[in-house]
C-alpha cells in the first residue's frame, strides 16, 4: 500500500498543473465559489457548472500537527514532518505538509505560500513553506 495520489482522468489537470508549479483549484460558475478537493460537482449548490482555476499560491496556516511516526511509505522515510490544514486565500481549506519551517517557528494564522515537491513516484504535490517577508 502506497499514500501516493491517484491520477485519473478528471484530476490529471490537477497534477498536470502541479507538475508545473501551479495550484488549481474548482470555481463554480453558477455559485461563484472556489472549492477544494477537485469534485465534477460545486459542494456548495450542487453545479455541475464547474472548471478549473489558477490559485494564488498563498494560505493562513490553520492547524498542524508533528508527525514522529508514520509506517506507510513514503512518509517513513520523511518522519519528522508537519501534517497541516491551510485556508487558501480563496476560501477553500486544504490538507498539505509545511516545509522548511522549524517546529517552534509554526504560528496559526501565519503566512505561507506553496511549493511544490516531486516523489519518487514521478508525482508532484503542492506543499507550503513561510512566506518570505520583506527585510
Amino acid at each position: 500500500m502506497t499514500a501516493t495520489p491517484d491520477v485519473d482522468a478528471f484530476t490529471r489537470p490537477y497534477w498536470d498543473a502541479a507538475a508545473e508549479e501551479r495550484l488549481l483549484l474548482r470555481h463554480c460558475a453558477a455559485c461563484d465559489r472556489v472549492h477544494h478537493y477537485p469534485r465534477e460537482f460545486c459542494p456548495s449548490c450542487w453545479s455541475e457548472d464547474v472548471h478549473w482555476v489558477a490559485a494564488e499560491g498563498r494560505a493562513t496556516l490553520y492547524t498542524w500537527s508533528v508527525v514522529h511516526r508514520n509506517d506507510l511509505p513514503p512518509f517513513g522515510d520523511r518522519v519528522p514532518y508537519v501534517a497541516a490544514v491551510v485556508d487558501l486565500a480563496e476560501g477553500p481549506r486544504m490538507m498539505t505538509e509545511v516545509v522548511d519551517v522549524p517546529e517552534d517557528g509554526l504560528r496559526i494564522g501565519m503566512e505561507l505560500v506553496v511549493r511544490f515537491r516531486t516523489g519518487e513516484d514521478g508525482v508532484t504535490v503542492p506543499v507550503f513553506t513561510a512566506a518570505a517577508h520583506p527585510a
